[in-house]
């Protein structure tokens, strides 16, 4: 199947999930996260903040854990640039007030900005993804260009709540791939990049 017709089967998919559905899910993700991934190399962690209409994965579970557990690691939240459609690396600790944006996403008020190029490794949302690591989102690209703008060795790690599908039909090697992608029953492995 093609982008757009897998975009719109796994979006219904994902917002028809029930919120106990939603929680356990989220809670395996974030479970296989720290079993799998050393994390005492990473020292700057870009991780999306969950759409709550989309039912994203709950990625509050790693965060929270991160900033209990892991201080040597910086989380940063993104932020759209609609000026550039470029996303922002923003510092997100535990004193920081979010807003919401015109899409109703949740954002750092603040400015403190961190440059992509110090980025060790980013959790990506997503709809869905194939057996080759290529991803969909939500169509409008920012993820695509913000992983082409990361260090080469900088772990792209999709989180989703459904197994891979075979293949995406419409995928183009010039689309940003993932390295991993974790689902609540496993992880997927899609290069031969070292995790730190």
């Amino acid at each position: 199947m093609t982008k757009s017709e897998l975009r719109e089967i796994y979006l219904v998919r994902q917002k028809s999930l029930s919120t106990l559905e939603r929680k356990r899910a989220s809670k395996w993700v974030a479970n296989l996260f720290f079993q799998v991934f050393n994390l005492s190399k990473i020292k700057f962690l870009h991780c999306f903040l969950p759409i709550e209409k989309f039912r994203e994965i709950d990625t509050k579970l790693i965060i929270d854990r991160i900033w209990r557990e892991f201080p040597h690691i910086e989380t940063l939240a993104p932020r759209v640039n609609f000026q550039t459609n470029e996303i922002e690396n923003l510092k997100f600790t535990v004193e920081t007030k979010l807003v919401r944006n015109a899409w109703q996403i949740h954002e750092p008020m603040h400015d403190k900005i961190i440059e992509t190029e110090k980025i060790d490794a980013v959790l990506i949302p997503l709809l869905c993804f194939d057996e080759s690591g290529f991803r969909i989102g939500y169509g409008k690209g920012f993820y695509d260009r913000f992983l082409k703008n990361c260090r080469a060795d900088c772990l792209k790690i999709g989180l989703s709540y459904f197994a891979p599908v075979k293949k995406i039909e419409d995928a183009q090697d010039f689309d940003a791939k993932l390295d991993f992608c974790i689902a609540p029953e496993k992880v997927w492995r899609f290069s031969n990049k070292i995790q730190p």
